[in-house]
């Protein structure tokens, strides 16, 4: 680590482990804190080691004395020697593993600012103990707080007052009421602990100190806005603070960069820079030749915007390989792209056109190296068209053309552990509206899933249908297997079992129109909405990872979703390994049709996965030789019976009646009454928890 200006970060061949002092001042409330206790941690993957400590003078000035590791975090810790319910915290350095430069500040200003900037960015990686855990996930965390606060002078970060961000969102304002929250525990006592109580999250204890009341409201955002509202006002060090209740505790940073405008999908490397594709050039409904790469702070590296390699108005795919290198569909090109980790073109000018590419959309790379694109044929309208392009082990030149299993306009591809790819397809026939004034709109709505397997061949159980399919697009895996599908005009996500049964169909609300699912590595699944710029959380297959009496498919977001004025039209949701979740703001407005702005972050919110996925989530753990695990292919897949293709036994869950079954699974109440009526009895409206159903 370097000591060095806080502004501008070390380059990592300066970085040494010479000792150094560091110099600081701990206010709470606007006023010097005299007799603080004040501790310099490091952290990383190994754990939390203290460097040093010691007691602020009269004017809440101190200084310590210590030598730096080479790797990992450093932080410092301060409380008042009489009330340990004031913790304050502040980040001082970033160490070398992370994407971004090594960083060390000599002076620091710690505060109730830079306690909510430490929370929030270092949520995932905050415990008991302190503050550890896997690179590049840690690093990169420590290097998003400084875009919250400047630990220098203790003010708002420069990117949260920037232009994209400062009076043009809510974020600033939320900032600071935080920190007005965090201020009560100086010296009014009653006000602490009320602001203590409402932080303490559903079937939890109360939080022991401040640092630990910022947390629960990260992991818990719709934690008492009203209350806590209420009192944030009754202190006003901070300011511009929320003249109203917000919907939920989060902070939400956009960045912008040189055409990076109405991005399509997300990518994350191993180091954690976020590669996207971009629709159209700035202002226009051209196609762009540019992609644009940011680092996990914010910035543009690495040239971007990147332009070359047959890239013509990219679209929703973008997936990295084992070796680094990644690979986007060029929908106006009818190409796919590919750039080498530095961002250098691989392919031709005019991109790779193996296979007849025709509008290519999703991509993905399975555990082989293999590149698997969903070719689309855009906006024909005869049913059965498009196909599924294989460049095995990433080599056009030996192009697998897949057709069968139901393919039709197929949209996303995603890889699950036993290296099968889930391919939507957003047609299925329309043979009902042939000759009719709604016949263009054949083979692009309702819809299917298809199976294929690591053999290139669709499953014999292809395609996987359900009444709840209105245009899938979007398909995320977890860790369990299970294939999250959202379906764009029924604001619908369902859930199929790794044999293609559905689990379940969660319901979100109307005119949501979702367009991209991704899970994190609690399972959980995160939704971006498309027409209601919105963002929604799903409790996932693992309800341990969700608050007491959630089931699977609970919404754990507020019911109209996560907000914020930053937040445009949304395309693509991803989640880093730092615990951000990332959005592409493809639109800004649907009439006239306009591109959207830049990235999104929400901080904080999310489990950690490693990047680029594995390929199903998995959350990066410092208990291993490498915090993310090689890729590789699970034992032989299970062979149920796959919806639509024969009978499978469904247990009955709390809550349950025969139409919410038959809803999910395609059947009428009527049918599955028939079906099973030795088992329900005589009743249809009393089913029991437990009873075992027989369903199509």
């Amino acid at each position: 680590m370097v000591l060095g200006t806080p502004n501008v970060p070390a380059s990592a061949a300066s970085v040494s482990a010479v000792p150094g002092t560091l110099h600081g001042t701990v206010t709470g409330a606007s006023k010097p804190l005299p007799g603080a206790r004040v501790t310099l941690f490091a952290g990383s993957r190994t754990g939390v080691r203290e460097l040093g400590h010691a007691t602020t003078d009269a004017t809440g000035s101190f200084a310590i004395s210590y030598a730096p590791p080479a790797a990992g975090v450093l932080y410092v810790e301060a409380a008042p020697a009489d009330d340990h319910r004031l913790l304050l915290r502040s980040v001082v350095a970033v160490g070398e593993g992370g994407a971004v430069p090594a960083r060390t500040v000599s002076r620091v200003r710690v505060n109730e600012l830079t306690t909510v900037a430490a929370g929030y960015a270092l949520a995932q990686f905050s415990g008991p103990r302190g503050v550890d855990g896997p690179g590049p996930g840690l690093q990169n965390a420590a290097a998003t707080a400084f875009n919250l606060a400047d630990p220098v002078t203790g003010g708002p970060g420069e990117v949260v007052t920037n232009a994209d961000n400062g009076t043009a969102n809510e974020t600033l304002a939320t900032l600071d009421t935080l920190a007005n929250l965090v201020s009560l525990c100086v010296s009014d006592t009653v006000r602490c602990d009320r602001m203590l109580r409402l932080a303490t999250p559903v079937g939890g204890t109360a939080p022991r100190d401040t640092v630990q009341a910022v947390l629960n409201l990260v992991r818990n955002p719709t934690l008492s806005p009203a209350g806590l509202h209420d009192l944030a006002r009754t202190a006003s060090h901070y300011t511009p603070a929320l003249a109203a209740p917000p919907m939920a505790w989060i902070l939400a940073l956009r960045y912008t960069d040189t055409d990076l405008y109405s991005p399509g999908r997300i990518a994350f490397d191993a180091k954690g820079n976020a590669w996207t594709s971009n629709n159209w050039l700035p202002g226009t409904q051209n196609p762009t030749p540019y992609i644009s790469v940011l680092d996990p702070t914010g910035r543009p590296i690495l040239g971007s915007p990147i332009q070359g390699g047959g890239m013509k108005g990219g679209d929703w795919g973008a997936a990295v390989a084992p070796d680094g290198s990644v690979w986007m569909s060029s929908y106006g090109g009818n190409s796919v792209a590919h750039y080498s980790a530095t961002g250098r073109p691989l392919s031709p000018p005019a991109g790779w056109k193996n296979g007849g590419l025709i509008h290519p959309q999703g991509i993905a790379v399975d555990q082989r190296g293999n590149v698997w694109i969903a070719n689309n044929y855009g906006l024909e309208t005869a049913p059965g068209l498009g196909n599924v392009v294989v460049y095995p082990h990433g080599d056009p030149s030996k192009a697998i053309t897949i057709t069968g299993g139901g393919l039709n306009h197929p949209f996303a591809v995603q890889i699950d552990g036993f290296g099968r790819a889930w391919v939507t397809n957003a047609g299925l026939g329309g043979a009902q509206l042939v000759n009719t004034r709604l016949a263009p709109l054949i083979g692009k709505f309702s819809g299917s899933v298809t199976v294929i397997g690591p053999d290139f061949r669709p499953t014999a159980s292809s395609p996987i249908e359900s009444s709840s399919f209105k245009w899938p697009l979007s398909i995320a895996i977890d860790s369990r297997n299970n294939a999250w599908i959202n379906s764009y005009l029924s604001s619908e996500i369902t859930e199929l079992r790794p044999d293609g049964t559905v689990a379940g169909v969660h319901k979100l609300p109307e005119r949501t129109l979702p367009w991209s699912v991704a899970v994190d590595g609690s399972d959980r699944v995160w939704v971006a909405g498309f027409l209601t710029p919105s963002v929604w959380t799903l409790c996932g297959a693992d309800t341990t990872a969700c608050p007491p009496g959630s089931t699977t498919g609970t919404i754990l977001s507020p019911a109209q979703g996560y907000r914020n004025k930053a937040i445009q039209h949304l395309t693509a949701v991803q989640v880093d390994q730092s615990g951000n979740v990332w959005l592409a703001n493809n639109w800004s407005h649907i009439v006239p049709p306009a591109g959207g702005t830049g990235l999104v972050e929400l901080i904080g919110l999310a489990t950690p996965v490693c990047t680029p996925l594995t390929p199903v989530p998995t959350r990066p753990s410092a208990a291993t030789a490498t915090a993310c695990p090689s890729r590789t292919t699970a034992a032989t897949p299970p062979t149920g019976k796959q919806a639509g293709t024969g009978t499978h036994p469904y247990t009955v869950r709390p809550g349950d009646t025969l139409a919410t079954i038959g809803r999910a699974h395609g059947e009428s109440w009527q049918a599955l009454y028939e079906k099973n009526r030795t088992a329900v009895g005589h009743d249809p409206n009393l089913i029991t928890p437990g009873l075992r159903l027989t369903l199509l």
